[in-house]
């Protein structure tokens, strides 16, 4: 697991921009989705994944309490895959050019549907009820990416908690242009999985600083059960 570095002069400037540590201490679980971003074999299974994240496999269980935690409370939980095909490689063809012939065969080989690799890891369990998108681009909210905010707004979410793989790359993406898409957003700082304690941290740190807000698992089903209380409190 990640050892997790915050430095405080970045926690005094989020309090002195936002009035506190943390802006959503309070989750609304029917308005809340848990986003898995790309914890696929692609990623995690050794001989098969084309960028493997050793960390990504630590953080499963987390994922698993979250997902639980939001489908108890009536929340959402969706299931993002990173996708690879012919079109892609049409479509985004700067990335086939920073890549280089080699690294993008074994990208095609390794994230293309009905591939081992395109399989979510095996110990996570969806369920009926959950979404499952596909996206082609590291973030799922770009234009043309996915179908994810759309889904989104069809259930009336307005709060994105983002896990996953890679912190720095596609879930750092995911969450920025969460926000920017006027999602609130949270990275969840042990649910996510990066090539190394400097990266998840400076990717956290940027987050943090002008995107949203950063929490610990358990903090997060705190927030949650904060919320449903006050719900069932209101009704």
């Amino acid at each position: 697991m990640h050892k997790i570095s915050i430095p405080q002069s970045v926690i005094d400037d989020v309090i002195r921009t936002r009035g506190r540590e943390h802006i959503y201490d309070t989750l609304n679980p029917s308005k809340t989705a848990l986003l898995v971003v790309d914890m696929q074999n692609g990623f995690m299974m050794e001989g098969v994944a084309h960028s493997l994240c050793r960390e990504a496999i630590e953080i499963v269980p987390n994922i698993t309490r979250l997902a639980d935690a939001l489908r108890r409370s009536g929340g959402t939980v969706v299931w993002i895959k990173n996708t690879v095909n012919e079109e892609t490689l049409a479509s985004w063809s700067i990335r086939v050019e920073m890549d280089g012939p080699e690294r993008t065969e074994t990208r095609l080989e390794s994230m293309s549907p009905g591939t081992k690799g395109h399989e979510l890891w095996a110990e996570l369990k969806p369920q009926s009820q959950d979404l499952m998108v596909q996206k082609t681009r590291f973030s799922a909210f770009i234009q043309g990416s996915s179908n994810l905010e759309a889904s989104l707004r069809a259930r009336g979410i307005d709060t994105v908690v983002v896990t996953g793989t890679v912190t720095n790359i596609c879930c750092e993406s995911t969450a920025r242009d969460a926000m920017m898409r006027n999602f609130r957003t949270l990275m969840v700082t042990d649910a996510n999985a990066a090539m190394s304690d400097e990266l998840h941290n400076a990717s956290l740190i940027a987050f943090y600083l002008r995107f949203g807000d950063i929490m610990p698992t358990d903090m997060v089903i705190a927030a949650l059960n904060a919320g449903a209380s006050a719900q069932s409190a209101a009704q």
